[in-house]
């Protein structure tokens, strides 16, 4: 907070922004790149109505795919990333959109495709992957093609559909317009007195403060904002989900939340089973809300007072550079492959590191295939930046390690996979910390930081995707999805989840307007159950040492070459029960034990 200007991007030094010539030299070689993707499109059509004619043309179509499509994907990755750090500039944002548009052509133009291949006789697709030389390669890409049958429309309504794509998604296409570029928030003040531009990576360290004053100005600033702009955000997020519905009943699923988890060959049990099993335990966020309100000697806890330390007087701000040698030692356990390729990361500028005007909120990795994983980070400098930053380098590790292992067909992993290894390097994070920190002061604020990010991360994206799946019946039944009333059924859940112990307050009912996840069509569960296989995952590791480092990464590089469930069980873990869950729950029960008793 010592500078009180957000700094422009070309004001940030060179070696904390990310490098992108991987994915291309300049934009020059970017047009390039565009020029022979439409060429790609245009070939598209010489395959349609062959690929039943034999194995040997089955095979050059598969092969073509993965080509279009990687070259495709690369031209997509380059002009996000360059719009994301910084959403002003004119020439990157008409980049990414003309990359949405590429990829929306060459769906139009590959849209009968899948159901070509779902027509062929499963005996006849047979015989060919035991005779044709290199198709064998694709029979799993070929039995996910296939498995999709049911929900495989005409190629003329495929083909409408996939024109319709760019229109359907206007909603979170306004949302990441008004939410990252538009909306500006008032000055507020920091603890020193001074007034400072609300930034939202601003507002998540003035939350942290000790003085309740500055907590509640920015909370009340930023809710301030967008409750001006409730109507419109009602707007986009209704116009998603609809989408969702939409594109579900078209094909034939029951619900959006089938079509979300088929996708993925997850049963759709497995969401119900994180509500319900969650949900039956929300006496232990009740009990870590009480604990907080009386560490605090607050009366009336807001929700403003749900992130400050309860631990005082420990200092854990890290520089950038000292946050990479502590994540380095963090996760040694996991072997030497695994720190030569963090080192890599960090010596050739796979991150963006710091806050500019224009910069895309949060935090993610990002990247495709035959490039290298970038992440963009806003970095202030706190323990929770550098959990943040070690969360990150799980998925770019896990991508990394998928395309060094896997050809482009399986060079990707399912959405329910992706938390996995991000949220396993927290825990070893959390592990290293404690261990080698003997001030009491210190581990009690680690295992606080902990029971925050836990709540964060189980409960509270449990709490999401029960509000999602309520919004999503909501408009299976056709009714309104206005503003009151989806502030009025967050206010509820989130009541739900924290107790009588949290005072009501009508801002945070709408908290739903600034939560971009809700335009992922059930997206958010998987940080709960990602959660809970890290745990698993994690416990391993420190008990059984090499098999289970073996085991992890032979599961951070199997990419998609099996069903996401099926590479888990190989990996020693059942997520369609509701164990792991509960024993994640019980980890929370058995920190939280600790933490009282340091108290």
């Amino acid at each position: 907070m010592s500078e009180h200007r957000l700094k422009e991007r070309h004001e940030i030094p060179e070696h904390l922004t990310w490098d992108l010539t991987d994915n291309f030299a300049d934009t020059g070689e970017w047009e390039q790149a565009f020029k022979s993707a439409e060429e790609y499109i245009e070939e598209a059509k010489t395959f349609q109505g062959r690929l039943g004619n034999s194995g040997e043309e089955l095979l050059r179509f598969l092969r073509w795919e993965d080509e279009s499509e990687s070259l495709i994907s690369r031209i997509y990755n380059y002009a996000h990333l360059l719009r994301d750090q910084d959403a002003r500039h004119t020439e990157h944002l008409e980049m990414e959109q003309r990359a949405r548009s590429l990829i929306r052509q060459y769906t139009v133009a590959t849209s009968w495709a899948n159901p070509e291949i779902i027509a062929l006789d499963p005996e006849l697709v047979k015989g060919w992957l035991e005779k044709v030389d290199g198709l064998g390669h694709y029979q799993h890409a070929l039995d996910k093609i296939m498995r999709f049958q049911p929900h495989t429309l005409s190629p003329s309504e495929e083909s409408l559909l996939a024109a319709a794509g760019e229109a359907l998604g206007g909603g979170r296409d306004a949302f990441s317009a008004l939410n990252d570029a538009d909306l500006t928030f008032p000055n507020v003040h920091d603890e020193e007195g001074n007034e400072v531009e609300l930034t939202r990576g601003r507002y998540a360290l003035l939350l942290e403060s000790q003085n309740r004053e500055v907590r509640e100005e920015a909370y009340r600033a930023i809710f301030g904002t967008y409750r001006k702009y409730s109507n419109t955000f009602a707007a986009t997020l209704g116009s998603a989900v609809k989408t969702h519905v939409f594109n579900a009943e078209a094909r034939n699923y029951e619900s959006a939340r089938e079509a979300a988890t088929f996708r993925n060959a997850i049963p759709e049990t497995v969401h119900q089973t994180l509500i319900e099993t969650v949900g039956n335990r929300t006496d232990l966020l009740h009990r870590y809300v009480e604990l907080r309100k009386k560490v605090l000697g607050i009366d009336d806890l807001k929700p403003f007072d749900l992130y400050t330390p309860l631990v005082k007087d420990v200092d854990l701000h890290y520089s950038y550079e000292e946050a990479q040698e502590l994540i380095i030692k963090a996760l040694k356990p996991l072997g030497e492959e695994y720190e030569q390729i963090l080192r890599q990361c960090f010596d050739e500028r796979w991150i963006d590191v710091m806050e500019n005007r224009g910069k895309r909120s949060g935090a993610y990795s990002s990247g495709t295939y035959g490039t290298n994983p970038h992440i963009l980070l806003n970095w202030n400098g706190t323990l929770d930046a550098v959990f943040t930053l070690a969360h990150e380098l799980g998925h770019s590790l896990h991508s990394y390690l998928t395309w060094d292992n896997q050809s482009y067909v399986y060079g990707s992993y399912g959405i329910f996979l992706a938390e996995i290894a991000s949220t396993t390097n927290e825990i070893l994070l959390t592990g290293y910390l404690l261990e080698n920190n003997e001030d009491p002061n210190v581990q009690a604020y680690v295992i606080n930081h902990y029971l925050d990010g836990f709540k964060g991360t189980v409960f509270r994206q449990t709490q999401f995707a029960e509000f999602e799946h309520e919004i999503h019946q909501m408009a299976h039944r056709r009714e309104p999805l206005t503003a009151g009333g989806m502030s009025e059924l967050y206010g509820k859940i989130n009541a739900k989840y924290y107790g009588d112990g949290l005072e009501a307050d009508e801002d945070i009912n709408h908290e739903w307007m600034r939560i971009p996840h809700f335009y992922m069509n059930y997206y958010v569960y998987q940080y709960s159950t990602g959660f809970s296989a890290a745990t698993a995952f994690a416990k391993a590791i420190e008990e059984e040492g090499q098999p289970a480092v073996d085991r992890y990464l032979a599961f951070l590089k199997s990419g998609s070459s099996a069903y996401p469930i099926d590479i888990l069980k190989d990996a020693g873990l059942d997520m369609t029960t509701s164990e792991p869950i509960d024993a994640a729950l019980d980890s929370f029960e058995r920190y939280l034990d600790a933490f009282e008793k340091t108290l």
